[in-house]
């Protein structure tokens, strides 16, 4: 069965909008629109969606690259803090970083298979 979903769009909670949208724009060089009065919309690469165990409702954001080395490096340079070091998981390996609003951002490398485009 098709729907007609095109596409995901992910809200982020900011104490610090201006600071976060820099980040993005800048340190992670995404693209953006100006929806209106300053609210930038952010282009994002393709999305996949997981469920997981648990009935509490959380709603996680990671951000996937092709090496992780490579990608937090970029991150330091560019000003953002990375939160935890890599870590090896059996799907991956996974990191994050805070924005400056306090909002936490992790960013893996998958080794699980991915679903086609």
């Amino acid at each position: 069965m098709k729907t007609a979903i095109s596409g995901v769009h992910v809200i982020i909670g900011s104490a610090d909008v201006e600071a976060d949208r820099e980040v993005f724009r800048d340190a992670l060089g995404l693209r953006s629109v100006d929806s209106g009065g300053g609210w930038l919309i952010f282009a994002l690469p393709p999305a996949e969606a997981a469920f997981h165990p648990g009935k509490d409702g959380a709603h996680h954001l990671y951000l996937m690259c092709d090496d992780l080395d490579a990608a937090l490096r970029e991150l330091e340079a560019n000003g953002v803090t990375v939160k935890h070091p890599p870590d090896d998981q059996a799907w991956g390996r996974v990191a994050s970083f805070v924005l400056p609003g306090g909002s936490e951002v992790g960013i893996y490398e998958p080794r699980h298979a991915r679903p086609p485009r």
